[in-house]
């Protein structure tokens, strides 16, 4: 891969601080009250759920326009969830992907379809961690 931007951030664990090499995210870092923290800060899986919905939402406005389709009234909502598997702790992700009327249907099934195809947290997930794919 020919990496045309690195991004960079420095934690110290799920009870401490997460922290951009520019500065631009600086945050304290909690347990939910799910897992038995105060949750007066941040987690990962809220971070990695914000990421992957943002890059979800830009690789859909790349793909439609290729279907020559309009997006600008789509709304993509990441859900991720942690919890125990045989080997210690996975991941999940509900990709919950909110479409006009105009896209309701088979337009809107191919144009998700082809985002999670074309999408790179899409593509970094696959065969990792479950990914299903949600059309509301």
């Amino acid at each position: 891969m020919d990496a045309l931007y690195t991004a960079a951030a420095t934690a110290n664990g799920r009870e401490g601080r997460a922290v951009s090499s520019d500065g631009r995210i600086d945050l304290a870092l909690a347990l939910p009250p799910a897992l038995g923290g105060n949750g007066e800060g941040t987690n990962p899986e809220q971070l990695f759920a914000a990421g992957y919905a943002a890059c979800f939402a830009s690789a859909m406005s790349s793909v439609a326009r290729e279907m020559r389709v309009d997006t600008k009234d789509v709304s993509v909502t990441a859900e991720v969830s942690i919890g125990k598997d045989d080997s210690g702790f996975g991941l999940a992700v509900v990709m919950r992907v909110e479409l006009p009327e105009e896209l309701e249907g088979e337009t809107g099934r191919r144009l998700v379809e082809a985002t999670h195809a074309y999408c790179p947290y899409s593509k970094a997930t696959r065969g990792n961690i479950e990914v299903e794919l949600v059309i509301e």
